[in-house]
């Protein structure tokens, strides 16, 4: 049995499908299940279980030879170090308490002087597994390039959007970047791999370049010709807002990324010439993701991972109060095949039917608090399925012509969801929407209170717009 964590990422969700496809046995632990579970095949077994909650790790764990641990905490508001730490040191224990008999970690290429934050927490979690007394295989790559990474989707946004690019040191760093069809490869090979204790191997596709030097052959494959003009200055802070306002990327996620790739993440030696991996270069590599690209989405996507929001926010023992329930509903004479439609559509391109450029200054606001912003957009534009993003809410619950439930991923002074039913009548059917607030104290009482007035015109008249679309056929 393969226990494999981190499977609502970006690599886990690839990981998953390989092992899948190779007809292994597997155990996928994720804190909301219900969002993976309709992205696994029959057999595929999903529990739930949190590496910060020990006793959740020893029920997952029971019965798993293999544990695959692909969990960081780059994306949390706090102190991701220490819930890095901590989630190792859970995950050791109930890993060496289960019996489990090899541990495959993927961790980050870079030396050990001077390492960024990130880095520094990547090398510490494959210390802390090793130190476990369970055999602990640990890769350490450089970027991931595949359609839908986060590496590959800062390129392709940067190079895509700006024919005059001010580059920063940073874009002076080498890299060794990989293949994501590559690292799957390792991944899988490094579970059955014959060696009978702890090994670390630094894997990398088979060429060393910098940042600017793939942005120049992203360039090149899709025919734009773009300037680079190198600046000294530009501190991580600076670039990781500037690349939030370029790219997918929000301004957390963009700092700690900035932070890591100041520093040249290369392979220092040949240790991992005992796989049998013959990894490409970084020009068929940006050429496969590209064909991809040409399809609407990836197969997986960084911004899909639970983990893309952070941690769920925690109010220090603040009680939640009574829910605020604002709701409203119009008639139409459209059936409610036809009243979904512009409801399943929402967000992403199509915006959200009333007031884009508000809903957009919302995203800027949130991008600054160090939010998510309105950056991830929606994995499909016609289809949603439980736990996708869109901009920055995710799919809590969609019953075809019937419901679309959204939870809130933006900064908030309490939790929220944003719901949409449609129930047929005698004259065709019925489109309710609404709005629930839960309240984090007296700033969360607040900040509903004045953004009410503003929130009723928008949603008001967002449910006018859909009974429009509805009966226009959804144009």
């Amino acid at each position: 049995m393969i226990l494999l964590t981190g499977a609502s990422g970006y690599v886990g969700g690839r990981l998953l499908k390989a092992l899948e496809d190779r007809g292994e046995a597997v155990r996928c632990m994720a804190r909301r299940p219900e969002f993976l579970q309709r992205r696994t095949a029959q057999g595929t077994e999903v529990v739930g279980g949190d590496v910060l909650d020990p006793e959740s790790l020893d029920a997952a764990l029971c019965g798993a030879d293999i544990a695959y641990y692909l969990v960081h905490s780059m994306g949390s508001a706090g102190d991701f170090e220490e819930q890095d730490r901590v989630a190792a040191q859970n995950f050791a224990r109930s890993a060496r308490r289960a019996g489990v008999t090899r541990i495959v970690y993927l961790g980050g290429l870079g030396q050990d002087v001077a390492l960024s934050p990130h880095l520094r927490s990547r090398h510490e979690v494959g210390n802390i597994l090793r130190s476990s007394g369970v055999p602990t295989v640990e890769l350490r790559a450089s970027i991931v390039i595949g359609s839908g990474s986060l590496s590959f989707e800062m390129i392709r946004a940067l190079t895509e959007k700006l024919p005059v690019m001010i580059t920063p040191r940073w874009v002076r760093s080498r890299a060794q970047p990989i293949a994501v069809d590559d690292l799957i490869a390792y991944l899988v090979e490094a579970a059955v791999i014959l060696t009978g204790q702890s090994a670390v191997f630094e894997i990398g596709g088979s060429t060393q370049v910098s940042y600017g030097e793939l942005m120049r052959e992203y360039a090149r494959q899709r025919g734009l010709r773009r300037l680079l003009i190198p600046v000294p200055v530009l501190t991580p802070r600076l670039s990781s807002l500037w690349l939030g306002l370029v790219s997918p990327l929000y301004a957390r996620i963009g700092r700690k990324l900035v932070d890591s790739v100041r520093h040249d993440t290369v392979v220092t030696n040949d240790a991992a010439h005992v796989f049998t991996v013959k990894p490409m270069n970084h020009r068929t590599a940006i050429a496969r993701a590209l064909r991809n690209e040409e399809h609407q989405f990836a197969v997986t996507r960084w911004s899909d991972a639970l983990s893309s929001a952070g941690q769920a926010p925690s109010y220090g023992g603040v009680r939640f109060g009574t829910r605020i329930v604002d709701s409203r509903a119009v008639d139409t004479s459209a059936e409610p095949s036809s009243a979904f439609r512009p409801i399943r559509r929402i967000g992403g391109n199509a915006g959200w039917y009333y007031g884009d450029w508000l809903w957009r200054i919302r995203g800027v606001l949130d991008l600054l608090g160090g939010g998510v912003g309105m950056r991830r957009g929606r994995p499909h534009p016609e289809h949603l399925e439980v736990g996708d993003t869109v901009d920055f809410w995710r799919v809590e619950a969609v019953v075809a012509n019937q419901l679309l439930r959204l939870a809130a991923e933006m900064k908030l002074p309490g939790r929220a969801w944003l719901q949409f039913e449609v129930v047929p009548n005698a004259g065709g059917s019925t489109i309710r929407q609404t709005a629930i607030f839960d309240p984090a104290g007296l700033s969360g009482l607040a900040y509903w209170y004045v953004l009410y007035p503003l929130h009723r015109i928008i949603f008001s008249r967002m449910l006018r717009r859909l009974r429009g679309m509805a009966e226009s056929g959804g144009r």
